[in-house]
């Protein structure tokens, strides 16, 4: 079967138009950064086989370069999307040069085909695999670490990048490829992997959204949406996840719970909007005064939950006297009236007791500051 490269191109072309406008579809108004920059790499791409195609017909410098231009900014689309979905990558600079540098040389060595096809493609390709070896660098968060689509992304790209760098060599070095419609093996073969390339790309980052969308489900299922922090399950899947790190490495832990003091009476004075205010603004507080390993939730209602890590009985008071502390110096001017609170802590130093006594005990200690006349850390 003969395959002609001219239609090969136009399907291609097509294909890449299609998909760029099915995926806002598919992925809805409430898609994420990540989602919208592998949409404008999918338009960009679009853009560039449309352009070259055209290219053949008139405007051959001006629309050739749209078309390495339009290329090379959709390896950056796809690039920022990894960097959202996986944490920042590496050769980010690399990226960002080769962008500039594939359309500029292309233009103002276009008089010599030679330098032309080479510089564009053997740049291009480069840019391939830098792209390619960010699917590979280890995800920032674990959620993104299935190595499944990643691998499959790299794949595609590196395919790519393979026969891109042929191009390459085929227009700089000899005469067996005059023009990019040439019908030389590999510039069919290529015409044929992209083809195919694009296809399971589209599967890979579907997937790798897929994976977005879940995580942001779980991310909520977890998240109290007043104050932003944990609420119960989650401080419960995070919580037990510390203290299993603690009994692991033979660390100290500190449980305390907090309860703002004569809540209700805010509601009835303030109103609840600003009850509300409190409770957000407690949060942030407590949070910031958390360091980086310990857990921070809102059980409910005005109770917090507190997890410190390498936390004995000292620890436990020093965060308690520096958020007491900030709480009388701050809480008036920022909402308007001071709030306070009752906290009961508990330390665990190993053994078998799990999550749940532990802070059994921490609220065991809290009723007893309440009881001793609030506005104080008990220790349980």
């Amino acid at each position: 079967m003969r395959l002609d490269f001219v239609t090969l191109m136009a399907i291609t072309a097509t294909n890449l138009c299609m998909l760029s406008a099915a995926l806002p579809l598919i992925m809805g108004r409430g898609a994420g950064t990540a989602a919208r920059w592998v949409q404008a790499s999918l338009l960009l791409q679009g853009l560039a086989w449309a352009a070259i195609i055209a290219s053949s017909y008139a405007w051959d410098q001006t629309l050739s370069t749209v078309s390495m231009a339009a290329n090379s900014l959709a390896q950056w689309a796809l690039f920022e999307a990894l960097a959202i979905w996986l944490g920042p990558r590496p050769g980010r600079r690399l990226v960002q040069a080769l962008v500039v540098a594939i359309p500029l040389g292309y233009t103002l060595g276009f008089s010599h085909y030679a330098f032309r096809v080479g510089w564009a493609n053997l740049l291009l390709a480069t840019l391939l695999l830098a792209v390619a070896r960010a699917t590979l660098y280890p995800a920032h968060s674990a959620h993104f670490a299935d190595r499944r689509w990643r691998l499959l992304l790299m794949g595609c790209l590196a395919t790519m990048a393979a026969f891109t760098a042929a191009r390459g060599v085929l227009g700089a070095f000899t005469d067996a490829y005059p023009s990019f419609r040439t019908p030389h093996p590999v510039n069919i073969a290529a015409a044929v992997a992209a083809n195919v390339t694009l296809v399971l790309g589209t599967v890979a980052v579907l997937v790798a959204w897929r994976d977005e969308a879940e995580q942001q489900l779980r991310t909520l299922a977890m998240t109290d949406p007043l104050t932003g922090l944990l609420n119960r399950r989650g401080f419960e899947a995070h919580g037990q996840a510390l203290r299993t790190r603690a009994a692991r490495q033979r660390l100290p832990l500190a449980a305390l719970l907090l309860d703002l003091d004569h809540f209700k009476r805010i509601n009835d004075a303030y109103g609840h909007e600003a009850g509300d205010r409190a409770l957000a603004w407690f949060a942030r507080l407590a949070q910031s005064m958390a360091g980086p390993h310990d857990t921070v939730c809102r059980f409910g209602g005005e109770e917090f939950g507190v997890l410190l890590l390498h936390a004995q009985q000292e620890e436990a008071q020093r965060f308690d006297q520096r958020l007491r502390e900030r709480l009388q110096a701050e809480s008036a001017q920022a909402l308007g009236f001071p709030i306070d609170y009752s906290a009961g802590a508990a330390l665990w130093h190993g053994g078998e007791e799990d999550l749940a006594e532990l802070m059994a005990r921490a609220d065991a200690a809290l009723y007893a500051a309440k009881e001793q006349g609030r506005r104080q850390l008990a220790m349980g």
